[in-house]
């Protein structure tokens, strides 16, 4: 089907040049509309389907620039070409920064006409153009708004199989009566529950592509906080962390060494004791440098030496950190056990 002609608007006070433009132009494939004052100019484009404004510098007995700049703030403004004899510059220059996308000189003879059909298909184009961009945006937009509600929905089903998987090893953990059983399902459950959280995180926040580690941390602690009442444990555990933002994936990593630096001190630390400290602290150490203490006050580790239980969670925490690019270390401290992870990465 062929695209309907390009419908011109033009406002000019000569009823002869307006016959002559719509004579000339239409023959070029222009619908050409004529009005001879802003009046009426301004009724029409009220009706709509208006592509392009050609507007006159002398309309009686004032200017067209007042029309041109009423117009031009309006959002759905056409492209505008002004028209003005004047041989002033300051004219044409008035005219673009009233939001004019061309100007035409009019001059007697038919390179007035030439030029006038010229800067109206420019006009044309341009404002094709432009509508384009804004529908590709537009177009843009809405997929990028159905990708996220789609990733949050995804990590929203993921967090919540997590979780009930966790809650199924939980289960079994308490229906079985071996102490090396019920330990190693326990531990296996908060582990899966600290990347739960991850997922459970990322479908509340407006950019998936990060974590906010310090209310995740929070979170995390929580729940183990919660996971060693169950077991009949108490720990007492202390966040201080400050604000940052870590890529999503190196915040499973770290989450996971804490989880396991965090469940081992609540559960060896304070074996001589009913309920003891033990502190999270999280800093920026650097432009893009973090830092991750777990302390605690209780009978001491170095990171030598026996390791208590399955060694499991040495292994675990060893083989995150080394994945994650980051170095673990235990400070030699005059009591208890401080184990310190320093991670090189660009922070947000």
């Amino acid at each position: 089907m062929p695209e309907n002609p390009a419908k011109i608007l033009y406002v000019d006070d000569d009823p002869a040049l307006g016959r002559l433009v719509q004579k000339v132009l239409g023959r070029r494939g222009r619908d050409i509309v004529h009005v001879t004052d802003a009046d009426a100019g301004y009724r029409r484009l009220e009706d709509g389907d208006i592509d392009v404004l050609v507007l006159d510098h002398y309309l009686g007995d004032r200017t067209g620039l007042a029309m041109l700049e009423q117009v031009s703030a309006r959002p759905d403004a056409p492209p505008i070409v002004y028209v003005t004899g004047s041989t002033e510059a300051s004219v044409a220059v008035a005219a673009l920064k009233a939001g004019a996308s061309d100007y035409v000189l009019k001059t007697v003879g038919e390179d007035f006409l030439e030029l006038l059909n010229s800067a109206v298909e420019q006009a044309i184009q341009t404002s094709r153009l432009h509508k384009a961009r804004e529908q590709a945006e537009r177009e843009l937009r809405a997929a990028k708004e159905r990708a996220e509600l789609a990733l949050a929905e995804v990590n929203h089903r993921v967090a919540n199989s997590l979780a009930l998987v966790a809650a199924l090893v939980r289960m079994q953990a308490s229906a079985v009566s071996d102490p090396a059983a019920k330990d190693a399902l326990a531990e296996t459950q908060g582990r899966i529950s600290a990347i739960a959280g991850i997922h459970k995180r990322l479908y509340t926040t407006d950019d998936v592509r990060f974590v906010e580690i310090d209310a995740y941390l929070s979170n995390l602690a929580s729940d183990i906080q919660a996971s060693m009442s169950l077991d009949g444990a108490v720990a007492d555990i202390k966040l201080r962390a400050e604000p940052l933002r870590l890529p999503t994936d190196k915040a499973v990593s770290v989450g996971v060494i804490v989880n396991e630096l965090v469940t081992n001190a609540a559960k060896y630390a304070y074996r001589d004791r009913t309920v003891g400290e033990i502190r999270v602290l999280a800093s920026r150490t650097g432009p893009a440098q973090i830092e991750i203490i777990v302390e605690d006050d209780g009978i001491g580790w170095n990171g030598e030496g026996h390791i208590q239980g399955t060694g499991i969670g040495t292994r675990v925490i060893a083989a995150t950190a080394t994945g994650l690019g980051a170095t673990l270390a235990y400070d030699t401290v005059a009591r208890g056990t401080r184990a310190r992870l320093q991670l090189d990465i660009e922070i947000h």
